[in-house]
């Protein structure tokens, strides 16, 4: 937040003091003890002597995630100072919206529903254009009432209703949303101009770049810093995406569904055009862009339709994606054979890039997933102190080498695979009528990738994993302040369902249930 920065941790050994800069205030943490970790002043210490300075708190104690760390990475002979800075004057701070409480019995169908939605996309290293076609109808007959769409971090360009720009009387716009005041009534077909910067979406929601990629995450509500748009799942479209880019810098370019057309563009540049036939919300859609190389091989249906699958990954990464092929290949054969579901595109694609926020993502016909490894640890030390920002190691959910990867590995990546595929049925062809309904379609889904693994692997040893997962997640959180219904009857912020494993324990444990008895 630039209006609250951290600040500056710096350290040395010894007793003498780095010189500070003229205009930098420092405060002397206490040196590490074993006192400041005991009950009596674990807490007490955190919040005395604290003043407010024009937007910022200072104190004379230490940071409590210091004082927490501190006996494990810094010795008694290592001080600490924060670099506060001088104090600004004091201004008042811009009013910001109050978090909004969403109920389950406040649900009401949208006023409006999208038939078809046609997106072009023009990427650029500055700033990328983004244009949405929109057809529309009213959900209801005889409906009148404004149209609002959800937009967040975005540039209104322009916007017209059946190819006339609209006056800026006749809509309204503000930091989250744009309402059309008056839309015609029955059908009609919407255009607006967007413009996004995702070189600085440091949220990974929306469209955003790092390391040279394009990507998206959409789900729970990342489409809206995209274009505006009535973000939420029951709004179900057909969608087109024409991708243009630079073709040196940006020779990949995915999105949902099959590829249509491609081409080259003057000025060094190239298009891709893709077409999902099938209705899905825009919770599902994906864009990725980027130098990446793929592992390409094929399966034939059980209706005799020969389906491609390719998995994009950085070039070094390419030789770790067999297991992981391998996967797929077997989780589209199991869902025939168990199930009865086809795979009902020509294409599937999976991609694997190092910057992506939600470990994987099930978007229809375009999975991707994260890949961090061991490399991606930053370290820095300071004299003596030795300061390690670790990531999560996920790689070994999709990559995997004889040289380094366990049984635990292959048996992970197998059901990871899986799990993301099965819901191109449970989750996209079929999907939720709202967000209260997350857990319909993430436990049925685990459900089915855990009877996956077990009918691929040992069923026994498969459930006595399961099992110890339960007892390892869903039985705390329960006991604990976190517990909750699998359908809440309400929330504040929808990316807290996902932080916690119990909306997909425990209903993938009830869908047990109901499989055993029925």
């Amino acid at each position: 937040y630039p209006h609250r920065p951290y600040p500056r941790l710096l350290a040395h050994s010894g007793s003498e003091e780095q010189n500070p800069q003229p205009d930098q205030e420092y405060q002397r943490l206490p040196y590490s003890s074993s006192k400041r970790g005991s009950p009596g002043n674990k807490y007490s210490g955190c919040l005395a002597n604290l003043t407010k300075e024009g937007s910022h708190w200072t104190g004379t104690r230490s940071n409590p995630l210091l004082s927490l760390h501190s006996s494990k990475f810094v010795s008694k002979r290592t001080a600490c100072l924060i670099a506060t800075g001088p104090s600004p004057a004091a201004t008042e701070e811009p009013e910001m919206d109050l978090p909004k409480e969403i109920f389950l019995k406040d649900y009401k169908k949208p006023d409006y529903l999208f038939d078809t939605v046609d997106l072009e996309f023009q990427l650029g290293d500055e700033k990328t254009m983004v244009t949405s076609k929109i057809a529309v109808s009213p959900g209801n007959e005889g409906n009148s009432s404004p149209l609002t769409l959800h937009g967040c971090d975005l540039k209104l360009l322009s916007i017209k209703i059946n190819g006339t720009e609209l006056k800026s009387d006749k809509y309204t716009v503000d930091p989250r949303h744009l309402t059309i005041l008056t839309p015609p009534a029955g059908v009609f077909n919407m255009e607006i101009v967007t413009e996004i910067y995702p070189q600085l979406n440091t949220s990974l929601e929306g469209l955003y770049r790092s390391t040279g990629n394009f990507c998206t995450q959409c789900e729970a509500e990342g489409f809206r810093k995209i274009t505006y748009f009535q973000d939420r799942p029951d709004v179900m479209a057909k969608y087109t995406c024409r991708i243009e880019g630079d073709k040196t810098l940006y020779p990949v370019l995915l999105s949902n569904g099959n590829l249509i057309e491609q081409g080259d563009l003057e000025g060094g540049k190239h298009y891709a055009l893709w077409e999902d036939p099938f209705k899905k919300p825009c919770y599902l859609f994906a864009l990725v862009a980027g130098q990446l190389e793929c592992r390409e091989d094929s399966f034939v249906t059980c209706s005799g339709r020969k389906v491609t699958l390719r998995i994009w990954t950085p070039a070094q990464d390419l030789p770790k994606t067999s297991h992981a092929m391998y996967s797929l290949k077997e989780a589209m054969k199991w869902d025939e054979e168990v199930f009865g579901l086809e795979y009902d595109l020509d294409l599937f694609n999976i991609v694997v890039v190092p910057d992506f926020n939600m470990g994987a993502m099930e978007n229809k016909s375009l999975n991707v997933r994260i890949c961090l490894c061991l490399e991606n640890i930053c370290r820095q030390k300071f004299d003596d102190v030795l300061f390690i920002n670790e990531q999560v190691f996920q790689s070994r959910l999709v990559l995997a080498s004889p040289e380094a990867a366990t049984d635990g590995d292959y048996a992970a990546i197998l059901g990871v695979i899986g799990h993301e595929y099965f819901h191109n049925w449970t989750g996209n062809r079929v999907t939720c009528r709202d967000w209260f309904q997350l857990t319909l379609k993430e436990g049925l889904t685990v459900f089915r990738d855990q009877e996956f693994s077990s009918d691929l692997g040992c069923r026994t040893v498969k459930r006595i994993a399961d099992v110890s997962k339960l007892r390892s997640y869903q039985f705390p959180q329960d006991a604990g302040p976190m517990a909750h219904p699998i359908r809440p009857l309400s929330y504040i912020k929808m990316d807290n369902f996902y932080t916690g494993q119990l909306l997909f324990l425990k209903y993938y444990a009830l869908n047990r249930v109901y499989n055993n008895v029925n």
